[in-house]
């Protein structure tokens, strides 16, 4: 049986804004719903390698070796600036005409998405401290519920990233309608994933 607290916690985990939610949304504003979709597809996707990783035990590698979890850590760190450097160097203003969404490369979206969570070490030893929480006493196989419960939270992210992206991708021809607005909230978004960066930059395991 799947308990309703981890279904209540792993809602208020999804919901709450990140570098995912901050992806996804961003990418439903500029660049309508079926990239929006693409990117929550890839942040969804990007969970699997940290899950597996805490499932099979792999996270205590990263959770005793120091160095392992800096390394992983940086190049997170740098990927997110990276992120944030080019979507500020890309203010100005956007057409919002359908056949430029449809030039979208919806792969090179779901991409990003996805190397956003995989290169978090902090998705893994989440993952670690949270899944066995909820690990059912009598279970036959605790490895088999630890899937389930992490296939569950995944299809969560998934629906709930869809729905951030869906009401952006709604909202992006009365935000973004005018070039000097444009260009604010994409340097706003430039800032948040420069923020992140730094965020992740400074926490420790």
């Amino acid at each position: 049986m799947i308990s309703i607290e981890f279904l209540i916690t792993s809602l208020i985990l999804v919901l709450i804004p990140g570098t995912g939610v901050i992806y996804t949304i961003s990418t439903g504003l500029f660049q309508g719903a079926r990239a929006s979709f693409a990117a929550a597809l890839g942040c969804t996707l990007g969970i699997v390698p940290s899950m597996l990783a805490s499932i099979f035990g792999l996270a205590v590698i990263l959770n005793t070796s120091a160095m392992a979890f800096q390394v992983v850590k940086f190049i997170g760190v740098a990927y997110l600036l990276y992120l944030a450097w080019c979507m500020w160097r890309e203010t100005g203003g956007l057409a919002l005409e359908k056949k430029e969404e449809q030039n979208i490369n919806l792969f090179q979206v779901a991409l990003k998405g996805c190397l956003i969570n995989v290169l978090n070490p902090k998705l893994t030893i989440f993952f670690l401290a949270f899944l066995p929480q909820f690990i059912n006493s009598n279970a036959t196989s605790a490895t088999s519920q630890m899937l389930l419960l992490g296939g569950i939270f995944m299809a969560m992210t998934l629906i709930v990233f869809i729905l951030y992206g869906t009401l952006a991708s709604k909202a992006r021809r009365y935000l973004i309608g005018s070039s000097k607005v444009a260009k604010y909230m994409q340097r706003t978004f430039a800032a948040s994933f420069a923020l992140l960066g730094m965020k992740l930059a400074f926490t420790d395991r």
